[in-house]
């Protein structure tokens, strides 16, 4: 009797001390709801544990501080398939380097020219080094080149006035750009700041918009000025790069970001779990491993249904297992669905063959082979799905899919 008294003492202290809408079920204490779900599987959003990418943060880190400090900058195309975490990247390295110096960033549209795209981002850039001091003549004098740089591209950025009236514009995109992006990086010197411009999905610009960037880019590195470009896209930019200008391979650093390894993986799982009191078995945690193949944004989406679904912790295998079922339609609904849908019909006929030749990458001769027509004939097609930003060649007579797992998709809906 006393004995049943004490466990029940037991018992009700759980329930104060956990939470009183939490439930005891086989001995554990029920850990998870919505409200705490650490996971976070959106695109482009900050994973809670940013796990297995310290190396190239800290190399990109230190090329600002070098920059910040007037020693000549490295510039970076961070290159990966879809997601694995460029866009995560670029925003943490802004906000971590934000203090000190002058950020500012977009996303590359493939529907908008570059000096549409850039000119707001300058004028911001120069605004924010206007308040770090009072204007002085490299602030003015950018403010000119920018509102004559506009007007030659006939940018028109809300009701605005960007500048007082500047030397003339010559029209030619890749000079404009030069003398306008060396003005900023003189202003930022004059001001003893480094500025850092971002473009996130560098492979929507045009060959002649990244030529000019490119370019410009040079100049201010020959100048040593301190201003230092942070670009990030799918595999084929490095290539586009240098089809732009053969010097680009030596303009930037190229780091592959890609899959993590196991054990980076498991963290960017195990330390979110832990902060809310839950954890993984082995087996558990080994079969998310296997069915997401260790990508950032599906280890995220796994991670997030498999607290939806599990009614305590430690997680089991069954979890996962049925997390997975959950999972996958929500992928093919949404994230992979909308890519598919982008294509025209002849374009899912090309990616049709693809995923039936077997493990990517396959040869494009073959898919050729395959939907019945010549090479020549199926190039065209393939340039199409390429610009869309869907597959790549990561090797001369290759193509891949930019999306992991895409091709399980698509033969799931065949």
């Amino acid at each position: 009797m006393i004995k049943a008294i004490y466990n029940h003492i037991d018992l009700l202290y759980i329930f104060f001390i956990v939470g009183g809408d939490k439930n005891i079920k086989n001995g554990n204490v029920e850990v998870m709801n919505d409200l705490n779900n650490p996971y976070n599987p959106g695109a482009g959003a900050p994973p809670p544990e940013l796990a297995g990418r310290d190396q190239v943060l800290n190399e990109i880190k230190l090329a600002i501080q070098r920059a910040h400090i007037g020693k000549p900058p490295r510039n970076y195309m961070l290159l990966g398939l879809r997601g694995v975490g460029k866009t995560v990247l670029l925003q943490r390295i802004l906000g971590d380097v934000s203090s000190e110096n002058t950020v500012q960033d977009l996303e590359a549209c493939p529907d908008r020219s570059l000096p549409e795209q850039i000119t707001p981002i300058l004028y911001r850039i120069l605004i924010d080094l206007d308040r770090k001091k009072r204007v002085g003549h490299g602030v003015k004098r950018a403010l000119g080149l920018l509102h004559e740089f506009a007007a030659a591209f006939e940018v028109h950025v809300g009701e605005f006035t960007i500048g007082t009236s500047g030397p003339k514009a010559s029209g030619d995109l890749a000079m404009d750009l030069t003398d306008l992006m060396v003005a900023v990086g003189e202003a930022a010197q004059q001001r003893g700041v480094a500025v850092v411009l971002a473009i996130d999905e560098v492979q929507y610009l045009s060959k002649t918009d990244l030529a000019a960037l490119i370019t410009a880019l040079h100049r201010i590195s020959h100048r040593q000025l301190p201003l230092i470009f942070l670009g990030a896209g799918l595999p084929m930019l490095a290539k586009l790069a240098g089809e732009a200008r053969s010097y680009a391979e030596r303009l930037f650093a190229y780091p592959k970001i890609g899959r993590l390894d196991e054990i980076s993986a498991r963290q960017a799982l195990e330390v979110p779990a832990r902060t809310e009191g839950a954890e993984f078995t082995d087996n558990a945690m080994a079969e998310i491993l296997k069915v997401t193949e260790c990508y950032p944004f599906f280890l995220q989406v796994w991670g997030d249904f498999v607290w939806r679904i599990a009614e305590s912790s430690p997680f089991l295998i069954e979890d996962v297992e049925k997390a997975s079922i959950s999972a996958i339609e929500h992928l093919d609904s949404g994230f992979f669905r909308v890519r598919y849908d982008r294509l025209t019909d002849t374009q899912q006929h090309y990616v049709q063959s693809m995923a039936n030749r077997g493990p990517q990458p396959v040869k494009s001769a073959e898919v050729a082979a395959s939907l019945g027509i010549p090479p020549s004939k199926a190039a065209p097609i393939r340039a199409q799905i390429v610009k869309k930003g869907m597959i790549y060649s990561p090797r001369r007579g290759e193509v891949a899919f930019t999306v992991p797992k895409f091709d399980e998709f698509i033969l799931r809906i065949m």
